[in-house]
C-alpha cells in the first residue's frame, strides 16, 4: 500500500509504540507460541537479514518511516530475495505456524521482520480460519503504522472476512474501537473487493468515523471509497454528494480523485 502520510502536521509515530517489554499485543512476559517451522524460519531469518543490513540505509528507513521502528537497512527487492531462501525446502504451514511466525516476526525490533511476516500471511492466509481474527488484530495494533497496518487490512484481514463472511460483524466491532489503527482495517479490509463490495457496509462505515480527527483515518475514508469508485463510480460519486458537508475534506478529495 502506498497511501502514506504527509511529511508534517501529523502525531508523532513513536507516541504511537507499544510500552517497552510486553510482547506484541499481551502483557509483560507473555510467552510467544511454538512451532518446529518457526523454529527454522525465524533461525534462518535472523541470520541472513542482519548480515544484509545496511546501517547508513537503515537510518534512511527510519527517518522515512518517522521513527516508528529501528530497520536493518535491507531494501525490498534484496529482503524478497532473502525471503526466498528462507523458506527454500520448509513446508506449507498450518494456522498454528502462522501465528507462531507472525508473532514471533512482530516481537523482533527491526521493521524487516514485521514484513517478512505480513507478506507471509499475504501467502498462507487461505491456510487460517476465522479463528486468525484476533492474531490479525493483535498485530494491527502491535507498533502500528500503515506500512504493516495496511497490507493486514486488505490482504489478511480482508481475505479472512472474504472466506467468512460472519466475520463482518466483527468489522463492525472494529470501526468503533477507539485504536484509529483498527478502524482504518475496518475501512479499508474490503479494498480488494470490487463486485463483492457490502457497499452499504462501507458507506455506513465512511460515515460513522467521518468526524473523527485523525489524518490516518479520514485518508483511509477516502482511499476506500476511492478504491469502491473503480467498480462502482456512479454510487461514490452520489455518496459523496449526498455528504459532503459530513465528509472532511481529505476524504471528499481522495474518494474522487479519479472520479472528476
Amino acid at each position: 500500500m502506498t497511501d502514506t502520510a504527509p511529511s508534517t502536521g501529523l502525531p508523532s509515530a513513536a507516541s504511537r509504540r507499544p510500552a517497552d517489554g510486553v510482547a506484541p499485543g499481551g502483557a509483560p512476559g507473555d510467552a510467544l507460541p511454538g512451532s518446529a517451522l518457526a523454529d527454522t524460519v525465524l533461525d534462518r531469518l535472523t541470520t541472513l537479514y542482519p548480515a544484509a543490513g545496511n546501517p547508513f540505509r537503515a537510518q534512511e528507513m527510519v527517518a522515512y518511516m518517522k521513527g516508528v521502528v529501528p530497520f536493518l537497512g535491507v531494501r525490498t527487492p534484496e529482503r524478497r530475495a532473502l525471503s526466498r531462501t528462507v523458506l527454500d525446502g520448509t513446508p506449507r504451514p498450518d494456522e498454528d505456524d502462522c501465528t507462531a511466525i507472525a508473532l514471533r516476526c512482530f516481537a523482533l525490533p527491526e521493521r524487516e521482520y514485521h514484513y517478512f511476516a505480513v507478506d507471509y500471511l499475504r501467502r498462507h492466509v487461505k491456510r487460517c480460519s476465522s479463528g486468525f481474527l484476533p492474531v490479525a488484530r493483535r498485530l494491527v495494533t502491535t507498533v502500528s503504522w500503515w506500512d504493516t497496518v495496511d497490507h493486514l487490512a486488505a490482504h489478511v484481514v480482508g481475505g479472512l472476512v472474504a472466506a467468512d463472511p460472519a466475520l463482518a460483524a466483527r468489522m463492525d466491532e472494529w470501526i468503533e474501537d477507539e485504536d484509529l489503527w483498527v478502524a482504518r482495517t475496518a475501512l479499508l479490509h474490503q479494498l480488494r473487493f470490487k463486485d463483492a463490495t457490502d457497499a452499504d457496509r462501507l458507506f455506513a462505515y465512511c460515515l460513522r468515523r467521518a468526524a473523527h480527527p485523525d489524518f490516518f483515518v479520514r485518508k483511509a475514508i477516502g482511499w476506500s471509497l476511492r478504491e469502491y469508485g473503480k467498480t462502482a463510480p456512479g454510487e461514490v460519486r452520489a455518496f459523496v454528494a449526498g455528504n459532503r458537508s459530513l465528509l472532511s475534506p481529505l476524504s471528499v478529495r481522495e474518494a474522487l480523485k479519479h472520479l472528476g
